[in-house]
């Protein structure tokens, strides 16, 4: 990002304090702009430091063509944004943090030391060290009369004028760390097209029975097959007091949700023996059980146990234990219904937002020149695995460019930043 210093000072307000603000504050202080970045919180970053908690995936080392197919249809709209800061160049960007990154077994990308607040550190360290301004407590609460930014802080509202403004104000989910939706209406009444906000890598209720819920609410089912459609993946959930949740839904939740929102219910299909055909299943629940209890004869030769037994005796009748056939069927393909998901406040990121098409390629707002969008506030979802916050640095950083590109052509004499 090599940049020469501009012969004016225009003013830039950064609104929103996560890895997309951050980033756009960064590409804009380093061609010596004058940034100032408003948050809501007490501090910035409070969801990077969250999603760091179990762990930092920065992002992932797979090849390009399956890495952008995790974006669903916005892939080409996030493609163009992964070409300017891509995975690679994240990695790279890291490395300048003084912080190295390896990836793991499953090909994620993590920094050594797997946490997130030394680079949280070391970055606010750089970004203040460029004489980014830093204003935390300070609500965004949308444009004056006069076109004046408006902002809830300690002293009462305030208010400012900028040159230009980027908006990383983040979706809906976790409101207690800042993302919260309340800009929707907002730009709304810009003229502002927004798809609307739902809960994305999320949990479902199912309606359990009083008994299996006392009894294995909070317990993981490991070693599942999922289907659903043309989703399949082995892996692991876990079952919650309202339904179920975990990292194997999660990756299925896109289409559970939209397939309820079509069809107001969706049927999954749990394999509780991943690890043996149907023919062997068959076989192994025939076999004559004397005078075992079913709890023990599909313990001791199918390995169902547990969870995976109390959710057959939740799906099924006493006649199916009766058949073998019927019984392996369920063992190898267990119809589940989910009949919603959970709030988005309890999702782990969200769906909707400003539409691509209200905005140009540099993500600057059709209906309001000057200001820019970026980060998970636009309308694109995408699975756990580092995905999310590669697009959310990506769009932060050509949000930022944009920005630099657009005051270029309001004077003359600034240089916009390469994609080094």
């Amino acid at each position: 990002m090599a940049m020469m210093n501009p012969p004016f000072s225009p003013r830039v307000a950064v609104i929103g304090g996560g890895p997309a603000g951050l980033m756009a504050a960064e590409v804009l202080s380093q061609a010596a702009i004058h940034v100032d970045l408003f948050d809501a919180m007490p501090s910035v970053g409070r969801k990077f430091l969250l999603a760091g908690k179990g762990g930092m995936n920065l992002t992932h080392s797979e090849a390009l063509a399956p890495f952008l197919s995790r974006y669903g249809t916005r892939q080409a709209e996030i493609e163009p944004l992964l070409a300017t800061f891509g995975p690679d160049a994240l990695r790279a960007w890291v490395q300048g943090l003084g912080i190295e990154t390896f990836v793991g077994s499953s090909g994620r990308v993590f920094p050594t030391d797997m946490k997130a607040a030394p680079l949280l550190r070391a970055w606010l360290h750089r970004l203040r060290g460029s004489g980014v301004n830093f204003h935390v407590r300070h609500r965004w609460l949308g444009w004056s009369e006069a076109g004046e930014l408006r902002f809830a802080s300690p002293l009462g509202e305030t208010t400012e004028t900028f040159d230009a403004v980027i908006l990383a104000l983040g979706g809906a989910s976790w409101a207690r760390l800042g993302s919260n939706g309340a800009w929707v209406p907002i730009l709304q009444t810009r003229g502002v097209d927004i798809a609307t906000l739902k809960p994305s890598n999320c949990g479902f209720d199912v309606s359990w029975s009083a008994h299996f819920k006392a009894r294995y609410a909070g317990q993981p089912l490991k070693s599942v097959m999922l289907t659903f459609g043309e989703f399949q993946r082995q892996g692991e959930f876990v079952v919650s007091e309202h339904g179920i949740e975990g990292s194997l839904i999660y990756a299925a939740s896109a289409a559970i949700r939209d397939t309820i929102e079509a069809n107001g219910s969706a049927q999954i299909c749990l394999d509780l023996a991943p690890d043996k055909s149907l023919q062997r299943v068959i076989t192994e629940v025939a076999h004559p059980r004397g005078s075992r209890s079913w709890s023990s004869h599909l313990q001791s030769r199918a390995g169902i146990t547990g969870v995976k037994a109390g959710l057959l005796r939740e799906v099924l009748g006493k006649d199916d234990y009766a058949n073998p056939q019927r019984l392996a069927a369920a063992i190898k393909s267990l119809p589940l219904t989910l009949i919603a998901p959970r709030p988005i406040d309890e999702a782990i990121s969200s769906a909707g937002g400003v539409r691509f098409e209200a905005m140009d390629s540099n993500l600057m707002l059709n209906a309001l020149p000057g200001v820019f969008c970026a980060g998970e506030m636009l309308d694109w979802e995408a699975p756990t695995g580092g995905y999310l916050l590669t697009a959310c640095f990506a769009s932060g950083y050509v949000a930022g460019a944009g920005a630099l590109a657009w005051l270029v052509g309001q004077k003359s004499g600034l240089i916009a930043p390469s994609a080094e």
